[in-house]
C-alpha cells in the first residue's frame, strides 16, 4: 500500500521507522513525502497567505498545494483526503474501508487551513480525527497511517491483536493484566488464571461489553446485540453482578 503525504514537515514521517510497523515499511507499504515548500510561490518559501475578508491567522495557498499532488504519478494517487476538524469523524470502519485501498493521499493542513478552491477542486474526501484542534494535519495523518497499516496483512506479528482490538467488534476492550500475580496487594482475577478457556473468553466478553456500557454507551447504539449481552446488562443493571 502507497501513502502519499503532502506536507511541509517531511521529517516527521521518520517515526514510521521505529516501532511495531517499521518492519512492514518499505515493504508492506510506503510513506512518500511530498514537501509542500518546494513548490512555494517564491525564494522565501511562502506557501501561505492572509484570508480574504479578514481573520486570523493564515491559509495555505492553493497553488503550491496543485503543484504538490501534481507531482505524484496519476496511477499512485489514488483517494485525496485532507485532514481537517470540519471532516467526518474516524472511526474503525473508515479505517477498514481505507486499508483495502491500493493508494492514499493525505492533505496536511496547516495555520487556519487551505484553499477551499484547492479542496472542492482536488479533495475527495475530509476526514476528522476527533472534535478537538491540533496544530497540523500531520499528526492526524500518521494517527490514519498507523491505523490503516496495522490492518495490512503481516505488519502485526499476531494477526489475532488487531481482529480482538477495542472497535474490532463495536465495543471497547476490557481490561488486561499481566505477571506479577499481586500489585500492591491487588491481585490478578482468579478466572485469568485458571486455564479454563471458555470461562476466561466468557470473562473478557463480559468485562468488554460493561466497560463500553460504563465509557461509550453510545457504541451501543450501533452493536447488535446477542440475547445473552442484553440480558447480562439487565442483570447487571439490576444486581450490580460484576
Amino acid at each position: 500500500m502507497n501513502f502519499n503525504v503532502l506536507t511541509i514537515f517531511p521529517d516527521i514521517f521518520q517515526i514510521f521507522k521505529t516501532g511495531v510497523l517499521s518492519k512492514g515499511l518499505d515493504d508492506s507499504f510506503f510513506v512518500n513525502c511530498i514537501d509542500i515548500r518546494k513548490n512555494a510561490m517564491n525564494k522565501h518559501g511562502q506557501i501561505d497567505s492572509k484570508p480574504y475578508g479578514g481573520g486570523e491567522g493564515m491559509v495555505m495557498m492553493a497553488e503550491p498545494l496543485k503543484k504538490s499532488i501534481e507531482d505524484i504519478p496519476s496511477k499512485k494517487l489514488g483517494k485525496v483526503i485532507y485532514l481537517s476538524p470540519q471532516g467526518k469523524k474516524l472511526d474503525q470502519e473508515k479505517v477498514l474501508e481505507l486499508s483495502k485501498l491500493p493508494n492514499i493521499t493525505f492533505i496536511c493542513g496547516r495555520y487556519e487551513g487551505i484553499d477551499q478552491r484547492f479542496i472542492d477542486s482536488h479533495v475527495d474526501e475530509e476526514i476528522s480525527i476527533g472534535d478537538f484542534i491540533i496544530s497540523g494535519g500531520e499528526y492526524a495523518a500518521m494517527i490514519l497511517i498507523d491505523a490503516i497499516a496495522r490492518n495490512i496483512p503481516g505488519n502485526i506479528g499476531n494477526k489475532n491483536s488487531v481482529i480482538k482490538d477495542t472497535f474490532s467488534n463495536g465495543l471497547l476492550k476490557g481490561p488486561v493484566y499481566t505477571r506479577p500475580e499481586n500489585f500492591e496487594n491487588i491481585n490478578v482475577p482468579d478466572v485469568l488464571l485458571s486455564g479454563n478457556h471458555k470461562q476466561i473468553e466468557e470473562w473478557k466478553d463480559k468485562k468488554s461489553l460493561i466497560r463500553t456500557y460504563l465509557r461509550r454507551p453510545d457504541l451501543l447504539n450501533d452493536v447488535k446485540l446477542t440475547n445473552k449481552q442484553k440480558k447480562l446488562l439487565e442483570d447487571w443493571e439490576s444486581k450490580d453482578i460484576l
